[in-house]
């Protein structure tokens, strides 16, 4: 009796990217009968020191698993969507979306507070510039710390480190059992997240996405439409926008009843000037989410997104 070979996925080697690349490989590997073998490769992103905005963006943890891709060192790229480039790249695909993750950003605090407890002069540590601007926009009294690394370096930060509270996404903390450190599940309507926040791509070479073999049926069985549908709604607008990690946009769409939402908040960095959007289709295809990401991000640069965000355009 032959037995099918492993199909190889490719990680970071983070503990955050390796819990969720296991979670998400045997997940498809269960649904197309095969089994999987993690490849850890080392990316520019885990090299490189400084703020992810000055390192050339998203794109430093998404190369080197796309180019194992290419070269057939992989099977089978897992990634966070969030750090995925929007451009799509010759000859892959991503070929599912899992259902996703709480996409809210979550306060890790001192003492249990929340943001509006915490008192003016606390130390909020970020590395992300949306999330900057939109604590500085709603507690201008606070001083924004910029931070690097993993998560538990992050949360060992906190009191009695040297900052107050640090701000890191509710989907991480969840895959990692940190749920716990969380004094706050920040409302949308204060923050809204990174566009594919808490969602996963799982990403192979275009050959391999269709078919009936053992991948590509995985695959589609773990492919969740209405993630998909609000990730392709998120994505296009970040793409129409041409902005990247550097930029303070966040997005946040979900299905409501027959339709499908989104929205926008673009800042000014230092959180002193804020557009929002809201916008909605009942279209729910992926022409349709396209649609309208691209919809809200036209009426956005007409109103002089570009400018207020300082996106290069």
């Amino acid at each position: 009796m032959s037995t099918a070979p492993a199909v190889r996925v490719g990680t970071r080697g983070s503990k955050l990217a390796l819990t969720q690349t296991t979670t998400a490989a045997e997940a498809v590997a269960a649904a197309g009968g095969f089994t999987p073998e993690l490849v850890t490769i080392r990316t520019e992103g885990d090299v490189l020191t400084g703020p992810l905005s000055q390192m050339g963006g998203t794109g430093v943890f998404a190369t080197a698993l796309r180019a194992a891709l290419l070269d057939g060192s992989v099977d089978l790229a897992v990634h966070s969507l969030k750090d995925l480039p929007t451009a799509p790249v010759p000859g892959l695909e991503v070929a599912a979306v899992p259902e996703r993750e709480d996409p809210r950003d979550a306060l890790c605090a001192r003492d249990g507070l929340t943001l509006a407890q915490l008192p003016a002069g606390a130390r909020v540590g970020t590395g992300s510039p949306r999330r900057a601007a939109q604590v500085r926009a709603a507690r201008p009294d606070l001083e924004i710390v910029d931070i690097r690394g993993n998560v538990g370096t992050r949360l060992a930060r906190v009191a009695p480190g040297d900052l107050d509270a640090v701000v890191l996404a509710a989907s991480g903390l969840r895959r990692l059992g940190l749920q716990e450190a969380v004094t706050e599940l920040i409302d949308p309507a204060v923050m809204l997240p990174a566009p594919g926040q808490g969602a996963l791509a799982l990403e192979v070479r275009a050959e391999d996405a269709t078919g009936s073999g053992p991948l590509a049926a995985g695959l589609a069985a773990v492919d969740h439409l209405p993630t998909r549908l609000a990730v392709t709604a998120e994505r296009e607008l970040l793409s129409r926008l041409e902005a990247g990690c550097a930029a303070p946009v966040g997005t946040f769409a979900r299905t409501a009843g027959d339709e499908l939402v989104l929205d926008v908040v673009v800042a000014d960095p230092d959180g002193s000037e804020v557009m929002r959007r809201h916008g909605s289709t009942s279209e729910r295809t992926v022409a349709g989410a396209r649609a309208l990401g691209a919809r809200l991000a036209d009426e956005l640069l007409a109103d002089g997104a570009g400018r207020l965000a300082r996106l290069t355009l």
